[in-house]
């Protein structure tokens, strides 16, 4: 485990949507190809998936779904933008979905300034994106967050301040976030490279290795269960 795993373990009372939802209504949710029910629904049809979810949610009692790291997904089929005959099949995932509805306040995991932010328009792609850089204890690394709504860059600056539970967005629905059920893509970046306001939250089973490493599980820092 890395220096900057072994400090994500010893920070506390860290969540990236709704702080009034205590973990104890959060349930996993596997999207898997495991998950047989979900070859009972067109999950490409956001209103169809958004109400499996919802469903799931009521049935056992919960208000947010999550889960999602280093899951194999069959969801990524339905475009070129994870499939295409020059590059390897991306279906798997590297970041942390959770899901819940629109318009839920999103908060920034740790202190922070924005690096970058885009809307990352088109099918399966994060819609309204804002990236986070942190430098605590000499250790630099970036955190994503996906699938926002369209206001939540509109006033937004590089450079700008955000402290450990501020409110950095909203969550998107299909229309804007990629033409999903509305949930947040929270991930972690160690080395971002050259990219600004965007990075792969699905790899290839080729690059998997390099992309484990570089964006390590969220949950190291969420602690949801």
């Amino acid at each position: 485990m890395s220096t900057l795993e072994n400090f994500f373990l010893q920070i506390k009372d860290v969540k990236v949507v709704d702080s009034s939802i205590p973990y104890s209504k959060y349930i996993p949710l596997e999207l898997s190809i495991a998950n047989t029910e979900l070859s009972k629904i067109d999950v490409k049809n956001p209103d169809l998936f958004e109400a499996y979810v919802e469903n799931y949610l009521q049935k056992n009692n919960a208000k947010v779904a999550f889960g999602g790291y280093n899951e194999v997904r069959n969801l990524y089929n339905q475009t070129t933008l994870f499939n295409d005959e020059q590059t390897d099949e991306r279906n798997i995932h590297i970041g942390m979905d959770l899901w819940i509805k629109a318009g839920t306040l999103v908060l920034a995991a740790l202190d922070g300034i924005v690096y970058g932010f885009d809307y990352n328009a088109g099918k399966g792609n994060y819609g309204p994106t804002i990236i986070l850089k942190h430098t605590i204890k000499n250790q630099i690394f970036y955190t994503l967050y996906g699938h926002l709504s369209l206001e939540s860059i509109e006033n937004i600056e590089i450079g700008s301040n955000f402290k450990k539970g501020q409110t950095v967005a909203t969550l998107g629905d299909s229309s804007v976030n990629g033409g999903y059920s509305p949930h947040l893509h929270f991930q972690i970046i160690k080395n971002i490279e050259d990219n600004f306001s965007d990075y792969p939250g699905v790899c290839s089973k080729k690059n998997l290795d390099y992309y484990l490493e570089n964006c390590p599980d969220p949950n190291l820092l969420l602690k949801i269960k």
